[in-house]
């Protein structure tokens, strides 16, 4: 399985970023049947065109609404139309979250519910089109990693429908401030807005690493072309890659040692509804694991003990999700190490047909799998056995194992 490169060269959109994926070869049919899956294939055009920049070749991404009645539409709207959509979960979950960081900070930055947000750059088809094709294309490559170089933002004033705003509009600032995205700042005397907030919000949920890999070797790439003129090639480089930081099994030390950050709180004024929203939003952000339970505290009141365990590199971005989304007025945190076994995903034949399952490696050099429990489930409901009774047929029939990722 590759890895992919999102290269900002300078900035970042939506469009540019459809057409990178475009051009690197993922079929159109990939990218517009989740759009006629939710009904929006009567509402656009969509053209790719090879163009150039500055004498550089590429393809340009253009959308064109066809639907005066459609142009505008607000979170809650798109939410279930999401939500309500027949698509695959991985792709329903990736769409989702893109829209929801997006609405999030629109509606910090105008004072409103997010449910009410009501404009252009959530609203319009074009939106809709760049953010469910980007996601699409990322679902069919499959990656094992997404690297993103840090974006450049320009400055200026850009037209919109709220009037002119300053450059960086104040969504992708909120963005930016509420993924901990760093930017670079080297081209801030270029007039322009190079980095939109459909872009900001697709690399900051789509990106695994916000930093190019150290070392890697290119097996393909596509350039997405941008509308504005600039004195240097307004493009967007989407590169297939093979990261030569991933070392083989015998490099690697197993069981292997690494930081981790815990941090945790009582909370003791907030419904089960809320504390369970937000263990959820710390599990989706990337936490390790997260629990939590019922406890007295003071005045005997029932509250709930919290614990996440996380990246050490996230532990900042997480210490604000505390202050954000829960009522805590505090936070203990620590640094501690965990010695944790090499293990990959992947598929392996069986009597079911392709089964997902994980592999671990022994210290003493064997190998262990196990099903993932998603798959074991399925299988009960459809076959009507036991789990167990699955999980034997499984270990009895299991056959070749294909890898979806290297040891780690």
């Amino acid at each position: 399985m590759q890895n992919i490169f999102i290269e900002c060269s300078p900035g970042i959109s939506g469009d540019m970023l459809l057409g990178a994926f475009y051009d690197l070869g993922v079929p159109r049919k990939v990218i517009e049947k989740p759009l006629i899956d939710l009904g929006l294939r009567d509402l656009y055009s969509l053209e790719f065109k090879e163009s150039k920049s500055c004498s550089i070749r590429g393809i340009k991404a253009k959308v064109e609404n066809i639907d005066p009645s459609s142009t505008k539409r607000n979170w809650r709207s798109i939410r279930e139309l999401i939500l309500n959509g027949y698509l695959e979960k991985k792709l329903k979950k990736l769409i989702f979250e893109v829209f929801e960081s997006l609405a999030s900070a629109e509606g910090k930055v105008h004072g409103i519910n997010p449910d009410d947000v009501h404009f252009h750059e959530i609203g319009a088809i074009d939106s809709l089109v760049d953010i469910i094709g980007v996601c699409s294309a990322i679902n069919y490559l499959n990656p094992k990693k997404i690297y993103c170089n840090e974006p450049i933002l320009g400055k200026g004033f850009v037209q919109t429908e709220h009037g002119k705003l300053t450059v960086p509009p104040p969504a992708v600032i909120e963005l930016i401030r509420q993924k901990n995205i760093k930017v670079l700042s080297n081209r801030d005397s270029i007039e322009g807005e190079l980095s939109t907030p459909t872009g900001i919000a697709l690399i900051s949920n789509l990106a695994d690493n916000l930093a190019p890999p150290s070392k890697y070797s290119i097996d393909s790439y596509g350039v997405g072309i941008g509308n504005l003129k600039f004195p240097f090639p307004n493009l967007v480089r989407v590169y297939k890659i093979t990261s030569l930081e991933d070392s083989s099994i015998n490099e690697q030390i197993n069981p292997k040692c690494e930081e981790i950050s815990i941090q945790e709180a009582w909370i003791d004024d907030q419904t089960p509804e809320d504390i369970s929203n937000f263990v959820e939003k710390l599990r989706i952000e990337g936490a390790y694991d997260v629990s939590y339970q019922a406890i007295n505290m003071k005045k005997n009141r029932i509250g709930f003990s919290i614990q996440a365990i996380l990246p050490i590199e996230k532990k900042e971005f997480f210490r604000r999700l505390w202050f954000d989304f829960s009522n805590t007025i505090g936070v203990r945190e620590r640094t501690q190490s965990r010695w944790i076994l090499l293990r990959r995903r992947g598929e392996c034949s069986t009597t079911f047909g392709n089964i997902k399952v994980k592999q671990t490696l022994k210290p003493d050099g064997s190998i262990t799998m196990k099903p993932e429990n998603d798959e074991v489930f399925r299988l009960t409901l459809e076959h009507k056995i036991s789990t167990e009774e699955i999980r034997k047929i499984i270990k009895d029939s299991s056959k070749k194992f294909k890898a979806f990722e290297n040891w780690k």
